[in-house]
C-alpha cells in the first residue's frame, strides 16, 4: 500500500506543467489509490482545458463542469487565505506546486512574486496551525534558484523553502511533516528554453541564445515527480529532496538540435535576473545532514562533492544521444512528447539534506 492509498490529495498550481504531469502520476496508482485528488488554482481557462482532457472530449460548454471527473477543481489562490483554508479543509496530503516562476516575470514584477511564492507558503502553514488541520504532509516544490539566489523568483522560492521547514517546529510528534523538493530547469515545461528552441527551429530561426557560456541542470518531467514521490515516501520533516542531475550548456544543445539545417544561432545578451551557472546543493548545505538516496532505495551517507558535474560542463556522450533523439524531432509539431523519454537518464540519484542524521548503507 502506497503513501497516498485512501488519502484526499490536494495539488496547489495543479494546471500547470509539473501539476498536471504529478496527477497523471497520482492516478495511476504508483503511489497508492487517493480517494480524492483535487487542483486549486486560479487559472479558470486552463482547468477547463485539463477538465476536458480528463473527460476525454475535444470540446465543450459549461456543463464539463457539471460532469463526471476523476479530479476535482477549485478555482481560488494561494495569496487568498480563506480560499486556500477553504481547499485545505479536509486534505491529507498537500502538494504546494503553485508559484510565479518566470524569471523575467518576477524581476519586473516583484512584489507579486513575494505573495505568491512566500505569502502563498505562509498562508498554507498557517491555514494549518490555526485551524489545526489534519494534514500529513507539504511537499513544497522549489527550484534549484533557491540554492545562493541573484534573482527574486530564487530569492521568494528560498524563502518558500524556509516557511515550509520553520513550520515543522510547531507540528506535534505525529502531525503535519513539511518538506521540499527542488530540482533544475524541466525540459518540457510551459516556458522552457526547449520548446523555445523547436519553435524557432520550425520557423528557419534564429535560434536565441542569451550567453554561449550559460549552464543549466536539465531534467524530464517524470525525473522531476520522480523527486517529488521520493520525498513523499522517505522525507522527514524538514528536509529537502534534490536530484542529482549532470549540467548541460545551452550552446550544445541548441547546435545538437539544429544539427545540419540551415538556422542561424544568435546571442541576444544575458536577461535581468539570470545566472549563467546555476547549483542545486549548496557548500553549506552539503556538508549539513546530508544522504544519498539512490534510484534502487538504498541509501547512504553523501561523501561526494556537491560541486561535481556543476559549472561549465559540456554535453556528454550519453547525453549528446537523448538529445539527438529529440533532435529528429525539431521543426515537427509533436516534439514535445518526446522530450520525457529521451530525457529520463538525466537524473542519476537524489541529495537529501535537512534535519536528520546520515542514513548508513
Amino acid at each position: 500500500m502506497g503513501p497516498l492509498e485512501g488519502r484526499h490529495v490536494l495539488v496547489t498550481g495543479g494546471t500547470g506543467s509539473l501539476g498536471r504531469l504529478l496527477i497523471d502520476r497520482i492516478r495511476t496508482g504508483e503511489q497508492g489509490h487517493p480517494d480524492r485528488i483535487v487542483v486549486f488554482s486560479r487559472d479558470e481557462a486552463k482547468q477547463h482545458e485539463m477538465r476536458l482532457a480528463l473527460q476525454r472530449r475535444e470540446v465543450a460548454t459549461d456543463d464539463a463542469v457539471f460532469a463526471p471527473s476523476p479530479v476535482d477543481f477549485r478555482i481560488g489562490d494561494v495569496t487568498d487565505f480563506s480560499s486556500l483554508s477553504a481547499a485545505l479543509h479536509d486534505a491529507d496530503v498537500v502538494f504546494h506546486a503553485a508559484a510565479l516562476k518566470q524569471v523575467p516575470t518576477c524581476e519586473y514584477a516583484p512584489f507579486e512574486a513575494v505573495k505568491t511564492n512566500v505569502l502563498g507558503a505562509e498562508n498554507l502553514v498557517r491555514a494549518i496551525r490555526e485551524q489545526r488541520l489534519a494534514v500529513q504532509t507539504v511537499i513544497g516544490i522549489t527550484t534549484d534558484k533557491a540554492c545562493k539566489p541573484v534573482n527574486v523568483m530564487g530569492m521568494t522560492k528560498a524563502l518558500q523553502e524556509r516557511i515550509l521547514a520553520r513550520a515543522n517546529l510547531d507540528s506535534a510528534p505525529g502531525g503535519t511533516r513539511l518538506l521540499s523538493a527542488r530540482y533544475g530547469n524541466v525540459l518540457a515545461s510551459r516556458g522552457s528554453v526547449m520548446p523555445l528552441f523547436h519553435a524557432q527551429i520550425r520557423h528557419g530561426g534564429p535560434v536565441t541564445l542569451t550567453s554561449t557560456e550559460m549552464t543549466r541542470f536539465l531534467i524530464s518531467l517524470d525525473d522531476a515527480v520522480d523527486t517529488v514521490f521520493a520525498a513523499l515516501r522517505d522525507g522527514g520533516p524538514g528536509e529537502t529532496y534534490v536530484p542529482r542531475a549532470p549540467t548541460a550548456r545551452i550552446a550544445d544543445v541548441a547546435a545538437a538540435l539544429v544539427g545540419d539545417r540551415d538556422v542561424r544561432i544568435e546571442v541576444t545578451g544575458v536577461r535581468p535576473g539570470e545566472k549563467t551557472h546555476e547549483i542545486l546543493v549548496s557548500e553549506e548545505e552539503h556538508y549539513g545532514k546530508s544522504i544519498w538516496v539512490h534510484r534502487n532505495g538504498t541509501s547512504r551517507a553523501a561523501g561526494s562533492d556537491p560541486a561535481a558535474g556543476q559549472g561549465k560542463v559540456p554535453v556528454t556522450d550519453e547525453r549528446m544521444d537523448a538529445i539527438r533523439n529529440i533532435k529528429t524531432m525539431a521543426g515537427s509539431p509533436d516534439a514535445d512528447r518526446h522530450f520525457r523519454s529521451a530525457s529520463r537518464h538525466l537524473a542519476h540519484g537524489l541529495f537529501v539534506f535537512g534535519p536528520r542524521s546520515p542514513v548508513n548503507p
